[in-house]
């Protein structure tokens, strides 16, 4: 009977434990202290390759994409797993931000992660910018295109090697380009 007691008691200091951690990061969240705002720490980088910064009004962006590509790219939304055509995609080529056109990975980086979102284990060199945010309560890192800024997915440690890194894509913040094809020149302001 006693132990049964102490079991219990156990249970709910750790339940309490739970909630005190969620309630401090929901805090935290707040007022801002890893809201989804980048911090200085982790805020993209304010430069970008190959043609600059591209700071378009968010009614521009809505104009120019499709709903769904809008509510991830600049909402950070999520699309739902295995609705991508692209997490399928296994041909060469370059996945580019579905937004400005920035080349984000090589078709050779991709894999099937059996998460039901396009995987890539390595972005193309200064291409992604990452902060952290806490909208789950815990934190992730997300990443987005370090040209345009908009939201393509969130990086986990349980990728293949050599990086073993995750790059869990939004198939509709990107498009495929096959080999061969040529690149879309990088969308200007307009």
């Amino acid at each position: 009977m006693r132990k049964r007691k102490i079991l219990k008691l156990l249970q709910r200091r750790e339940v309490l434990r739970t909630l005190a951690l969620g309630l401090m990061a929901a805090i935290g969240a707040w007022f801002g202290l890893g809201s989804g705002r980048a911090r200085a720490a982790d805020a993209p980088s304010p430069a970008a390759p190959s043609g600059g910064r591209l700071e378009l009004p968010r009614a521009r962006w809505r104009e120019l994409l499709p709903e769904p590509a809008y509510r991830v790219l600049f909402e950070e939304g999520t699309e739902q797993a295995y609705s991508s055509p692209l997490n399928g995609e296994k041909g060469a080529g370059t996945f580019v931000c579905r937004a400005c056109y920035l080349p984000l990975f090589d078709a050779a980086t991709k894999y099937d992660s059996r998460t039901g979102w396009p995987s890539f284990w390595e972005p193309l060199p200064n291409t992604v910018a990452t902060k952290t945010d806490f909208k789950l309560i815990f934190p992730r890192t997300e990443y987005h295109c370090v040209r345009c800024s908009g939201h393509q997915g969130h990086i986990f440690k349980d990728g293949p090697r050599p990086t073993g890194l995750r790059y869990c894509n939004n198939g509709v913040a990107l498009r495929f380009v096959a080999k061969g094809e040529p690149l879309p020149p990088l969308r200007e302001e307009s």
